[in-house]
């Protein structure tokens, strides 16, 4: 099929019967292998009714661009295809190939049903009591809430803690931060933790880019005095500082993550690795004193 648009330039859109996050997933991770690369989305969600479809189509008509679709309903579907076919653009319906394989597996059919991800189970209701915990325990706050958290992270300020802790929490993992900062005393719950320890380690230059940016954002360089003498932000200072930090993770054999040119997903699923082989050292442990 010839290119609707030029090739460095697209719209696509995305048309889900939920909240349309799986396929701006998916669309991003196959757009990024595309080097220079122009998309505008258009993202379609909460598509259930012929009228709401109908906004759709207009708005594609107005600027085509291939359709990723993750729609179940059958009459729903049928309807998008006979209105892309007449437009001629190229329309994926993302989940048909895994509904497939899945369901010569089960040996059962499809239930169509849209949304059934979302429903308000026990996962859902341990995804928001992990929220509510990272909100309560951000940033060193409420240090007690150790002994309940599944993993601890230390690091310097600005080393992307409590960015990590959310990430993790719509995960169901109740994350706890710990800022590190030289000649303070951390909490005693860190000396026999009950869930692992983790350090966030990053780059000098980029930290002080970071910290650069953010005194900036709040517009407290007065905190400090100015930006460019403040320890806070002095090549130095912030080189001795992250030397500290490593070490004192060394010491206590907290393993690290250096986060300089990782995404914040990529750092939580290093952080879920390091969760499990924690506690599968703690299982042989437990069975070999046994």
């Amino acid at each position: 099929m010839k290119p609707i648009m030029d090739s460095h330039k697209l719209n696509i859109h995305l048309i889900s019967d939920a909240t349309g996050d799986t396929l701006s997933a998916l669309a991003r991770a196959a757009v990024s292998q595309f080097d220079e690369a122009q998309v505008s989305y258009h993202r379609w969600s909460l598509i259930r009714s012929r009228l709401q479809l109908h906004r759709v189509l207009e708005g594609i008509q107005a600027e085509p661009g291939p359709v990723l679709c993750s729609l179940v309903d059958d009459a729903l579907r049928h309807e998008l295809d006979a209105a892309c076919a007449r437009m001629g653009v190229p329309l994926q319906h993302v989940l048909d190939p895994l509904l497939e394989m899945l369901q010569a597996q089960f040996g059962s059919p499809v239930k169509h049903k849209p949304g059934r991800q979302y429903v308000l189970d026990a996962d859902y209701f341990r995804r928001i009591d992990a929220m509510h915990f990272v909100i309560s325990h951000d940033d060193g706050q409420a240090n007690r809430g150790i002994n309940e958290a599944d993993v601890v992270l230390v690091g310097v300020s600005r080393s992307s803690k409590t960015p990590t802790c959310f990430y993790l929490a719509n995960r169901g993992i109740k994350a706890l931060n710990v800022p590190l900062v030289p000649n303070t005393p951390l909490p005693r719950e860190l000396e026999n933790p009950v869930c692992p320890i983790i350090g966030l380690a990053i780059d000098p230059k980029s930290l002080i880019d970071i910290r650069r940016h953010r005194l900036k954002l709040i517009g407290s360089n007065e905190l400090f005095g100015r930006a460019d003498s403040s320890d806070y932000v002095d090549q130095d200072a912030v080189e001795k500082e992250l030397l500290w930090a490593r070490r004192l993770c060394n010491d206590r054999g907290w393993p690290t993550i250096d986060v300089t040119r990782r995404s914040i997903e990529e750092t939580a699923a290093t952080v879920l690795k390091l969760m499990d082989n924690w506690h599968a050292k703690r299982a042989g442990a437990t069975q070999v004193s046994q």
